[in-house]
């Protein structure tokens, strides 16, 4: 079995501080026996909306903030996984939602860059984002347990979890700025619940916290039961244990992805 945490915070436009909250929350949740530990999209930079302040905080993969995170992950000893605003390079208009997960030596192992945009309820993330190219998912493994990433609006779109779950993950590890609004969280709760049954994989959902964020972070098993929750908390983790054979066996019990009849693949796939 693996531990998992899932990190709520609300980050801002101070990017020391954020690097700073990272290290806070990290070192509470390996404290508490995680070795897996997830924070929210845009963990990196967040304003108040998304603008051309985020292409001008926009950093590359090897810039300060993910050594910072890199140091964070070998000093406590887990996998990290955060949201970053990658930058497109110098002159850019537009920078990537990436996902990043790192080693607990410091190491890039996995990726993931946003694929659908949110351009819904009154935002239109594509005027300062790029979207992800659509390829296979990457994952990466503790013990005997596949991880595999995703970001918030795609969570509304299920062919992507099921392409994750294809990929061979027990677990999807969602990073989210969930926006409050009309309803909001209900949808929220209930999509993460759907892609844990219908996919019969874990769900482990990093939320960011009010003002920019719904909250409501939690781990849910592959029968679609939550196994730890944060509601409101502006600056908390919460953690579970995940693991294979909890998977296989709700597979036996639920055989939804052996009984399907359709697949789901991407243009140019065959």
């Amino acid at each position: 079995m693996v531990q998992v945490a899932v990190a709520q915070f609300a980050p801002g436009q101070d990017k020391a501080e954020n690097r700073r909250s990272v290290a806070e929350l990290t070192a509470r949740a390996a404290a508490g026996g995680a070795r897996v530990v997830l924070f929210p999209e845009y963990t990196m930079f967040t304003a108040p909306r998304t603008d051309h302040r985020y292409v001008e905080a926009a950093e590359p993969l090897d810039g300060p903030f993910l050594a910072d995170a890199a140091d964070t992950a070998r000093r406590e000893g887990v996998y990290l996984v955060l949201g970053v605003n990658e930058s497109g390079g110098e002159g850019a208009t537009r920078f990537t939602n990436t996902l990043v997960a790192l080693s607990p030596e410091g190491e890039r192992i996995a990726l993931y860059r946003k694929i659908h945009l949110y351009d819904a309820f009154g935002v239109k993330e594509s005027d300062v984002v790029a979207p992800g190219p659509v390829e296979a998912p990457e994952t990466f493994t503790v013990d005997d347990v596949v991880f595999g990433l995703q970001t918030c609006y795609d969570l509304r779109f299920p062919e992507v979890t099921r392409r994750i779950a294809d990929a061979g993950a027990h677990v999807v590890l969602l990073a989210a700025q969930w926006v409050p609004g009309p309803l909001k969280e209900d949808h929220w709760r209930t999509l993460a619940r759907a892609r844990a049954i219908e996919n019969t994989v874990y769900v482990a959902a990093a939320g960011q916290a009010a003002p920019t964020g719904a909250g409501n972070s939690m781990v849910v098993d592959p029968m679609g039961t939550a196994l730890a929750a944060l509601g409101e908390q502006a600056f908390e983790v919460a953690s579970a244990r995940v693991s294979a054979a909890r998977v296989e066996a709700v597979r036996v019990t639920n055989p939804a992805l052996s009984l399907r009849r359709f697949g789901v693949t991407s243009q140019g796939e065959d």
